[in-house]
């Protein structure tokens, strides 16, 4: 079972949105000006780009707990299968970003930002032999963001 954090922060912080789509496959098609569903730090796109740079196509997929313990885990594209279960949030980095829809379910009213941190995680995520960690920080979307994501089609798998 995925619980929702009990953080609750005010939506008062400005919209972040984008202009372009948020990517070249099934993620994001049509897309003109929306809230983005998921962002990345400056430091976490320069490790995005040492990862890419030595495995090649990247994918992301937040992880819904156990093991792991609910991070963005990074993988090779083509490593790592998404079915219908999973939720196009959009692309970091140039990446794809899934989450499972069950957890999305929990996280539909919240913008995730992804950063890095040092320490190694507890998974298979390609970073974890550089000494460092992806991690989902997270801020709920404002009223007038929700209720722009709300008139959108709810993101679906792509199987």
């Amino acid at each position: 079972m995925f619980l929702r954090p009990r953080l609750i922060l005010r939506r008062t912080a400005p919209p972040l949105t984008t202009t372009k789509p948020l990517g070249d496959d099934a993620i994001g098609e049509d897309i003109a000006t929306m809230p983005e569903r998921v962002l990345i730090t400056p430091e976490a796109a320069a490790l995005v780009e040492r990862l890419r740079a030595r495995h090649g196509d990247l994918i992301f997929h937040q992880s819904g707990g156990c093991c792991d313990g609910s991070a963005p885990m990074c993988y090779v594209r083509g490593h790592f299968r998404t079915g219908p279960q999973d939720v196009p949030m959009g692309r970091i980095a140039g990446c794809p970003f899934y989450m499972g829809a069950a957890q999305f379910e929990y996280w539909r009213d919240t913008q995730l930002i992804i950063d890095v941190v040092k320490g190694r995680g507890s998974g298979f995520s390609l970073e974890a032999p550089e000494g460092v960690r992806f991690l989902t920080r997270s801020r709920s979307f404002t009223d007038a963001e929700v209720e722009e994501l709300s008139s959108q089609p709810p993101p679906l798998g792509d199987g």
